[in-house]
């Protein structure tokens, strides 16, 4: 029997949308897996400055699968600058373990890119991430050069990169990775925590809608995610108002989350029964809100939102999507009024009018084409590609 591959992977901290695929990795025993964790401070919760709260999954995100958490010794540890990760043990400690590739997750933290640079032309180097290239001037400039030859400086330590969708591999091109060194790995979720079970969600959901004051008759239009300026909540928040202005039956609108701009978004919908608010939510209780709206909004604008899995979740749950242009998805998930709409990122004219022509009776069918559409993005396709590429 062939001795098992083994792959190491570098990441700053558990993480929702990763741990259950290294979970399967490890269950499928094709691959010797372990997970290197660079901020150690991040062991039991995370600080996470947008939301403005400490963070505690109420899912399991070290089960499963072999990890540790190389000791952080920065003064300032976190995720949100490059000096936030400092691992003077982390290189030893990756030899210690013989991987025959390291996968990395960013470049953009001091340990690393040294990870990067240490074991080039020694391990083979795989390199996961999904910025784009969206929201970047089309203008070629001096700072559009500089940051090319930077990230092409970066990138020439990587043998292969796992691109997530389109927008992404675009970018990977952009700086300098050929096509014969990208693999396709697509953004996903736990599709299946989130199909099933679905009475059981749909009854909870019932009974939330009903608690805010929805009728089931509503439109109801969602927004899950942080209060921030580049997801412009704002935006959807004004569109539907306006909208509301000579609408009958006026669309009602949940907004789920907390975030820097929850008391603006807050006074801006007072004394306005059709707006509701629900604060933070974990994520055991994610796909009974989905379930709560009609159809889910993404209205992101710039380089921010470099996918937005609430796309796949909400997609999960058969429910359509609203996203703008700038959304980082919205060239591979959606399809325009097959399973939701697309409008430009500074357009609240296009979103009114997307928003103005909504019928509730055409979600149900859409929603059903989004939740059959998002199977295939699914953790198995990653740990397929992943697998597959170790073995060849």
């Amino acid at each position: 029997m062939a001795k098992k591959r083994k792959l190491a992977i570098v990441s700053t901290h558990p993480i929702q949308y990763n741990a259950p695929w290294f979970r399967l990795m490890s269950q499928r025993d094709e691959v010797d897996l372990k997970v290197f964790y660079t901020w150690s401070q991040s062991k039991d919760k995370v600080k996470d400055k947008n939301f403005g709260m400490d963070i505690k999954w109420d899912l399991p995100l070290l089960e499963g699968y072999d990890y540790m958490f190389v000791d952080n010794t920065s003064k300032n540890p976190g995720s949100h600058h490059f000096f936030g990760m400092v691992n003077p043990s982390l290189i030893s400690e990756i030899k210690a373990f013989k991987p025959d590739a390291i996968l990395v997750f960013g470049w953009n933290f001091k340990s690393h890119l040294k990870v990067l640079r240490y074991f080039r032309d020694k391990t083979a180097v795989w390199f996961r991430g999904d910025s784009t290239l969206i929201g970047e001037s089309q203008k070629i400039n001096f700072k559009i050069i500089l940051r090319r030859k930077i990230l092409g400086w970066i990138y020439r330590n990587v043998d292969l990169a796992f691109y997530v969708g389109a927008a992404n591999k675009a970018y990977f091109l952009a700086h300098g990775i050929k096509d014969n060194q990208l693999i396709y790995a697509p953004h996903a979720v736990d599709n299946e925590r989130f199909f099933e079970p679905q009475e059981f969600y749909q009854k909870e959901a019932t009974i939330l809608r009903k608690k805010l004051g929805f009728k089931p008759t509503d439109l109801v239009v969602l927004f899950a995610g942080k209060f921030e300026p580049k997801k412009q909540p704002e935006l959807l928040l004004k569109a539907i108002q306006n909208v509301n202005q000579t609408k009958t039956e006026k669309i009602k609108a949940l907004f789920v989350g907390t975030g820097v701009l929850e008391a603006s978004l807050k006074l801006m919908a007072q004394g306005d029964s059709n707006i509701q608010f629900l604060g933070f939510q974990n994520q055991q209780k994610m796909p009974i809100i989905y379930r709560v709206g009609s159809i889910l909004c993404l209205p992101s604008k710039g380089s921010g939102e470099t996918w937005g899995l609430a796309v796949n979740e909400a997609m999960a749950c058969a429910r359509p999507i609203i996203v703008s242009d700038e959304v980082g998805c919205s060239i591979d998930l959606v399809k325009d009024l097959k399973n939701g709409f697309i409008f430009k990122s500074d357009s609240k004219n296009e979103l009114e009018t997307v928003l103005e022509n909504l019928e509730i009776q055409k979600l149900k069918p859409m929603g059903a084409f989004a939740q059959d559409y998002i199977k295939s993005w699914s953790f198995l396709s990653i740990v397929d590609s992943i697998e597959n590429t170790l073995k060849s």
